[in-house]
């Protein structure tokens, strides 16, 4: 049973990430788009189509399977889970705060600058890097 569960965790983190990671650089290009215009709805779309397919059905997916592992193998009272599940935990928050762009892009607000998106568009992977790291080396 664990393979399986774990497994079905790495691929739904998998396509947690591919959309985390692509969400803000298409809001990079979109924040550069005239609002209205035929180009800023088809990256509306985009986001919307990606954030509601892919990435949040695949976020539920990576906590849920998750839970689960962590169930299996009693990793709560080890040092290196608890720092990931705070990472994660961060990585759902920003999860949330790209939702709420994706809203400000549908309504043709564009409160902030390109260079924030730009930015936004690290985030994930830094958390990524120190997840896999603490996972991979289990450094405590």
């Amino acid at each position: 049973m664990y393979e399986w569960v774990k497994v079905l965790h790495l691929i739904s983190v998998i396509s947690w990430m591919a959309g985390l990671l692509y969400l803000p650089r298409l809001m990079v290009y979109h924040n550069e788009t005239e609002p209205g215009s035929k180009t800023s709805e088809t990256f509306k779309v985009m986001e919307r189509r990606l954030l509601k397919a892919i990435m949040t059905p695949a976020m539920i997916a990576s906590w849920l399977f998750g839970l689960w592992l962590m169930v299996l193998v009693q990793a709560w009272n080890e040092g290196w889970f608890v720092s990931k599940l705070f990472l994660i935990v961060i990585l759902s928050a920003f999860h949330l705060f790209a939702a709420k762009w994706v809203g400000e892009f549908k309504a043709d607000q564009r409160r902030r600058p390109t260079r924030f998106y730009r930015f936004a568009n690290e985030v994930p992977t830094l958390l990524m890097v120190l997840v896999v790291v603490l996972v991979v080396v289990r450094p405590f």
